[in-house]
């Protein structure tokens, strides 16, 4: 039988209230609901050397208890290339031991990871042609070309 707490709702607005002192106050709970569409506190785990955040909260469900939290450098850019192998195992729940509870062992034939670049617009690869297209766009005020 739910009690008069629970009927009303204040339930909820206590639970609120406390995500929102666990993540840090009322502006960074909006900046984290404005990043990641959802407002989640956790333990945090542990950190890559690109500087992602890792947390694991066993109160949800199994493939939603864990999850990444990018740096700011990236802010909406982020992208699952971001996301190393090591730790790529631990999200997924393919292995349950972190990278810094048990490193992974690193070949000599295996290349370090490295992010897609291609969201930064300095580092993007654009292709070009050398040939002239068929088809000219129009600019007004300019004579076309014969």
């Amino acid at each position: 039988m739910p009690t008069l707490k629970q009927w009303l709702g204040f339930d909820k607005f206590e639970k609120a209230a406390k995500i929102i002192k666990e993540v840090g106050g009322l502006k960074a709970a909006i900046k984290q609901r404005y990043i990641m569409d959802q407002t989640r506190v956790g333990t945090l785990v542990g950190q890559d050397k690109f500087g992602n955040k890792y947390f694991e909260d066993n109160s949800y469900f199994m493939p939603r208890n864990r999850w990444v939290v990018y740096p700011e450098r990236v802010w909406l850019d982020y992208d699952a290339s971001q996301v190393p192998p090591e730790w790529h195992r631990w999200l997924h729940h393919i292995g349950d031991e972190t990278p810094t509870d048990k490193p992974p062992q690193n070949e000599k034939w295996v290349l370090a990871h490295r992010e897609n670049t291609s969201i930064y617009t300095g580092e993007k690869y654009v292709p070009y042609s050398t040939t002239r297209t068929k088809i000219q766009g129009w600019t007004p005020g300019k004579k076309p070309e014969e």
